[in-house]
């Protein structure tokens, strides 16, 4: 296993000044297509995203992202869930994959951002405290508030894009700021899928009707 860990972490190549691990590669490759499947709703989404998250663990713990270590391990968690609600759709039978797109509640919107303010806090913390890393604050906030929306996105609830976006826009210098320039790239590319993704699901969303789940294929 530690020749393989060794190959992952070894540079690729060179970008703005950085190195480029394999690992990050792996990592921009897999979470490209993941975001793209989410945005088209694609079933197969889950599986390559739980190699994304494999892939960002070891990228993370590098860098010295422990908050976003821990979050890649909650996150294939939540798509072994995401991937049995998504198949199961509407109806609870498994392969149906018909799982309608809706808004979130007021309840839903009030303990997501709850959660989201809680959490970062805590975590941020915990990492402060306990760990070396230098940027708490932010790490904790996009561990905190990717949960919820990988949760809301399992769902399949519509306002989930929006808390993406705000992510992006957070991890993009985040990234940058640790030396990981092709992972904040890819989090350039993440936003706008994200925003394809947002509009994309809001005409479904606006023009319901059984012709949408064509959309959602396996």
């Amino acid at each position: 296993m530690t020749p393989l860990i060794s190959w992952l972490n070894a540079t690729a190549f060179t970008l703005i000044n950085n190195p480029v691990s394999w690992v990050e590669v792996i990592g921009f490759v897999t979470g490209a297509a993941c975001v793209w499947g989410v945005a088209r709703q694609k079933i197969w989404n889950w599986g390559v995203g739980i190699l994304n998250n494999i892939a960002f663990v070891i990228l993370f713990l590098g860098a010295g992202l422990y908050g976003e270590t821990v979050l890649q391990i909650i996150f294939a968690a939540i798509a072994v869930y995401g991937w049995i609600k998504w198949s199961r759709g509407a109806n609870g039978k498994a392969g149906s994959n018909d799982l309608p797109i809706r808004d979130a509640t007021r309840a839903e919107v009030a303990v997501g951002a709850s959660a989201i303010v809680l959490a970062t806090a805590a975590i941020a913390y915990l990492l402060h405290a306990g760990t070396d890393s230098q940027v708490p604050i932010p790490d904790a906030f996009v561990l905190a508030a990717s949960l919820v929306a990988t949760y809301a996105q399992a769902k399949k609830i519509f306002q989930h894009w929006y808390v993406w976006i705000v992510i992006d826009l957070v991890s993009i210098p985040l990234y940058f700021s640790r030396g990981l320039a092709l992972t904040g790239i890819l989090y350039i590319g993440f936003l706008a899928l994200c925003i394809y993704g947002l509009v994309g699901w809001n005409r479904l969303r606006t023009t319901a009707s059984p012709v949408n789940i064509e959309m959602a294929g396996v």
